[in-house]
């Protein structure tokens, strides 16, 4: 995960500030059935990209206290943003 991936799914689920599980959830279940390959709006590809980003917001809900700024997630996940690193 980096921080680019992170931002689309905050941007894919259309979260401005803090949000809990539950509203998650229901983002997702709202958007699952706009985006399903069978609805005329959806597509295969729309609803796998979906599924990859609540299943990352939502991991990330689950292990940190958050908010959704570059600072906060670099501070949050140093392990991501410092991967260049891993291999000196």
């Amino acid at each position: 995960m980096d921080y680019e991936e992170f931002e689309k799914a905050v941007d894919m689920f259309g979260i401005l500030t803090r949000t809990s599980k539950k509203s998650l959830k229901q983002k997702y279940l709202k958007l699952s059935k706009k985006y399903h390959p069978d609805m005329p709006e959806g597509s295969e590809e729309k609803f796998l990209e979906l599924k990859q980003s609540y299943d990352l917001l939502y991991k990330y809900i689950d292990s940190f206290s958050y908010s959704f700024d570059k600072e906060e997630f670099k501070h949050q996940v140093p392990a991501f943003t410092n991967y260049k690193n891993w291999n000196k």
